[in-house]
C-alpha cells in the first residue's frame, strides 16, 4: 500500500474521540486513526452502524459475554467505511499493563471492501481497503488500549506515534515474519486469517463474504477459539 496525501481526503471518524487517551499523529493511509480510539458509552448508539451498505460482524454465538458499540466512521459523502464492535471487558487505557488489572476482551474490526474510487469533493483518489487496511486498524486499535507500565503521559505520547508507525508497517508486509496464518470460522466457514501476537496482545485480519475484510485485536482471550458471524441485532451490543 503506497501512503498518498489524496489517499486521506475526506475520512472523518462519525464520533468524535474521546480524550482521555492521545490517538498517534501519523495516520495510515485511507483509515482516520481516530475510529480506533473508544469513545464515552453514552456516545453509543447504533445509528452510525446501521448508515453502513455492508454487514457487520462480531464474534458468533460461541462467546456469552458482554457485548459493546465503540465507533464508526465515514467518508466525506456520507458512506460508511469501517466500524468496531467490543465483546467481553471494556478496557481502559491503563490496563493490566500498568496496572496488574486483569482485563479480558476482544474487539472486531468490519472494514468495507471498496475498489480505487474518487474522493466525495472530486479532489483526489481514495485508496482502496484491503486485509491490510483491517490489520492496521486492528493494530492501532489494540496500541489505543496499551500503556506500558512506568511510563508517564508524555512518554506515552511518542510511544504511541512510534509503534502506530510501526503497526502500520507491519500491516503493509502480511506476507513477512511477523505474521502466522490462523484458521478461524466465518460465518460457520474456516476462513484463513493473519495472525500475530505481541506483549501487548494479539491482533489479526482476514476477509469475509459480503464484501468486508475482518480485523481483530484483543487481550487476555484466546485468538484460537475465536470465531465470527454476521450481527443479526445491534441491539445486543448497546
Amino acid at each position: 500500500m503506497e501512503t498518498t496525501s489524496s489517499s486521506r481526503v475526506g475520512v472523518q471518524p462519525a464520533e468524535a474521540p474521546a480524550p482521555a487517551a492521545a490517538p498517534p499523529q501519523t495516520p495510515a493511509p485511507g483509515v482516520p486513526q481516530e475510529a480506533a480510539v473508544p469513545v464515552p458509552a453514552a456516545r453509543r448508539t447504533a445509528q452510525g452502524y446501521l448508515r453502513a451498505d455492508f454487514p457487520w460482524y462480531g464474534l458468533d454465538g460461541a462467546f456469552t459475554g458482554p457485548r459493546w458499540l465503540m465507533q464508526v466512521a465515514v467518508a466525506a459523502d456520507g458512506t460508511v467505511e469501517h466500524g468496531s464492535t467490543g465483546h467481553g471487558d471494556e478496557p481502559s487505557a491503563r490496563g493490566e499493563l500498568a496496572t496488574g488489572e486483569k482485563e479480558r476482551f476482544a474487539v472486531v474490526v468490519t472494514v468495507a471492501s471498496n475498489p480505487l474510487r474518487r474522493s466525495g469533493d472530486g479532489t483526489g483518489v481514495l485508496e482502496a481497503t484491503s486485509v491490510s487496511s483491517a490489520a492496521w486498524l486492528a493494530g492501532s486499535g489494540l496500541l489505543s488500549y496499551s500503556w506500558p507500565g512506568q511510563m508517564d503521559h508524555g512518554l506515552r505520547n511518542e510511544w504511541l506515534d512510534q509503534q502506530t508507525e510501526a503497526a502500520w508497517e507491519l500491516a503493509d508486509d502480511l506476507g513477512g515474519d511477523d505474521w502466522s496464518t490462523l484458521s478461524l470460522p466465518v460465518d460457520g466457514e474456516p476462513t484463513p486469517f493473519h495472525y500475530r501476537e505481541s506483549e501487548f496482545g494479539w491482533v489479526l485480519a482476514g476477509s469475509a463474504p459480503g464484501g468486508v475484510h475482518l480485523g481483530a485485536y484483543g487481550r487476555g482471550m484466546s485468538a484460537y477459539g475465536i470465531g465470527f458471524s454476521v450481527i443479526g441485532d445491534l441491539t445486543t451490543y448497546e
